[in-house]
């Protein structure tokens, strides 16, 4: 098998906990169309899928006024993307691990780019990825695998010198089909209906540093 020489994230519940400010997204709306406001540990699980999903989750899916609504999520949550935004525990100790080794890493994310590359600014991290690519970079989006195979050759790499990371079943089915092998982030954000153990992925991860091990074991 050839050594790895790039890894690949997912942005929301893989590399970033973004979850509180979309949380926050959210809950502006609700009160500003007087509902309540939705609970953290609700909102949670559901990040990963998008705004359209959090605005499905606190209006319902066929609320008369949902573009407007999702349009406001949107705008409220770029006003303020990084807020609450972090790195997840152990994140940049990886990230800095990867790059002693020199093993490039980048991301692959549904977001789109205007969301993307300000987030990734307020984060510090557009200058130290090799690769970022979003929801609109091509006209596929993940579960195709164009996005990660588009990664991977701006990286500089082969698909089976990859790995791709992500906290949802597309992120796997993405990798996966990309001919990589995927890695699931348990500590993203994956709700209780959810089987990852059925996803198919080369293997499931608790932190960040067990990517380190797993390069490791593979190299």
């Amino acid at each position: 098998m050839p050594k790895i020489k790039t890894v690949l994230f997912d942005l929301d519940g893989t590399l970033a906990d973004t979850a509180p400010d979309l949380a926050n997204a959210l809950n502006h709306v609700l009160k500003r169309h007087n509902c309540d406001p939705l609970p953290y540990e609700t909102i949670r699980p559901h990040v990963s899928h998008g705004g359209a999903a959090l605005t499905a989750l606190g209006f319902g899916k066929d609320h008369p006024e949902f573009d407007i609504l999702y349009k406001e999520l949107l705008q409220y949550y770029q006003n303020n993307i990084s807020t609450e935004t972090t790195l997840f525990a152990g994140m940049n100790e990886c990230l800095l691990e990867l790059e002693k080794n020199n093993i490039n890493w980048g991301v692959v994310t549904n977001k789109p780019a205007w969301l993307t590359e300000p987030l990734l600014d307020a984060l510090n991290l557009t200058a130290r990825a090799a690769t970022i690519v979003s929801g609109d970079t091509l006209e596929q989006r993940k579960p195709h695998p164009a996005p990660i195979l588009h990664a991977c050759k701006e990286a500089g790499s082969k698909a089976e010198e990859c790995l791709y990371i992500g906290d949802a079943a597309r992120d796997i089915e993405a990798g996966n089909r990309a001919g990589m092998q995927s890695i699931v982030a348990l500590f993203g954000y994956i709700s209780e209906s959810d089987t990852p153990e059925n996803w198919g992925a080369y293997a499931s991860i608790n932190s960040p540093q067990d990517i380190i091990s797993i390069i490791q074991s593979l190299n």
